[in-house]
């Protein structure tokens, strides 16, 4: 950044640093060099890093796979020159790695697959070939991750006080004992239960005003539990971002997914049965309990919306608005939804997402919702960016 009088005049990201043909590589794939200056000035690092050949160093592989296991990009939420620059650096690495070499690091072969197959950077590799030639992965072997579902925590109960006396001291005890009822001194315990009562009177009033507040975020409260009817507000919806799909190995008609549901832990593996999904946003259910797919376990279920005229009629995911994250909350409109919390994961024995789903549908605005089948309240399907929606589909049900 350069200052001239009063004025801040941001220089654009510069490639010089960087050595040919990878500066052409970055230079021609006319990616996003920051939507922001703190993104701006992020990408201008990277370019750096790649430059000076910090970036793709194998023996920093283990740290660069750390980093970018709970990440799509390397900058903030988007593709930008960083991520080509990043991918043209590594790919004289990658290139020659062997399969037991590259499952190692599964982040950056996932990473790096996802870039070079973005078509801006497919272009400008092919302009350059054989420099940044496609790396073929044998991601069908590569070892299983084993994902346990989170259960929900039990709480311990303290151990129960003994009643146990020294021996010789049982008829002192029962002398004090009758000395103290005598005086009348019984009474501290009965107040000690008004105090709990009243404190029990006074949490269910905070809990019940707060119950009244509107948000996008989920309050800082124990999870809610699976007693009493099912309710929407108990599913789990977070906007998830598919970075990689593949084709099941044991089944024509189902798809491997990885999907970013900005998890530390990395993506999620999911299965379904929708096709041309890479790179794409959509809303995914994730309390629910994993299933077997035909042999590959499934940790999340896609939420999509089918035509009102049945499956002949087409089905479509359902889509967070724009500028939602992976991770980002998806919730129910409404005072006793908005803010209460889902279950660590939906008991298939109570039957709670079947319950709710036939409620699920997409309104005349092609706006996705619950409608109460009691009330017939409507209740919107939203992020705290707005709400989420079907491309095309009104009357849709949603699964």
């Amino acid at each position: 950044m350069e200052q001239t009088g009063n004025v801040q005049v941001y220089k654009p990201v510069e490639y010089t640093k960087l050595p040919s043909p990878l500066k052409e590589l970055v230079t021609n794939a006319r990616s996003d060099t920051g939507k922001t200056d703190a993104d701006k000035a992020e990408v201008i690092g990277w370019i750096d890093k790649v430059a000076v050949g910090d970036a793709a160093k194998a023996e920093n592989f283990q740290d660069l796979d750390a980093f970018l296991t709970p990440r799509t990009y390397v900058v903030s939420n988007y593709f930008t020159a960083a991520d080509v620059a990043l991918y043209g650096a590594l790919h004289p690495t990658l290139s020659q790695l062997q399969p037991s070499q590259y499952y190692a690091t599964p982040a950056i072969t996932r990473y790096f697959d996802h870039i070079q197959l973005k078509p801006s950077v497919l272009s400008a590799a092919r302009a350059l070939s054989p420099a940044f030639s496609l790396v073929t992965f044998d991601l069908d072997s590569a070892p299983k991750i084993e994902r346990k579902a989170e259960l929900p925590k039990k709480k311990e109960k303290p151990p129960k006080p003994t009643d146990q006396q020294p021996q010789g001291t049982e008829n002192a005890e029962n002398v004090r004992d009758t000395e103290v009822s005598k005086e009348g001194a019984t009474k501290p315990p009965k107040e000690k239960k008004e105090k709990k009562e009243k404190n029990k009177d006074t949490g269910a009033a905070t809990q019940a005003e707060g119950s009244k507040k509107k948000g996008g975020t989920a309050p800082a409260n124990k999870p809610a539990e699976d007693d009493g009817e099912p309710v929407p507000s108990m599913i789990d919806m977070r906007v998830g971002h598919i970075v990689d799909v593949k084709k099941h190995p044991d089944a024509d008609s189902l798809y491997i997914e990885q999907i970013d549901l900005g998890e530390e832990t990395g993506p999620r593996t999911v299965v379904s049965g929708l096709s041309r999904m890479r790179d794409k946003y959509l809303v995914a259910i994730c309390n629910l309990k994993p299933a077997n797919m035909r042999g590959v376990k499934s940790f999340a279920m896609v939420l999509a919306a089918t035509s009102k005229d049945g499956k002949e009629g087409g089905i479509e995911l359902i889509q967070p608005p724009p500028g939602a994250k992976p991770g980002d909350r998806v919730y129910f409109e409404g005072p006793e939804y908005e803010n209460a919390q889902p279950l660590s994961q939906l008991n298939p024995k109570k039957k709670i997402f079947e319950t709710i789903q036939p409620g699920f549908t997409t309104l005349e605005t092609k706006e996705a919702a619950w409608i109460n089948p009691d009330t017939k309240s409507v209740h919107r399907i939203r992020t705290k960016d707005g709400v989420c929606v079907a491309p095309t589909f009104v009357g849709a049900s949603l699964s």
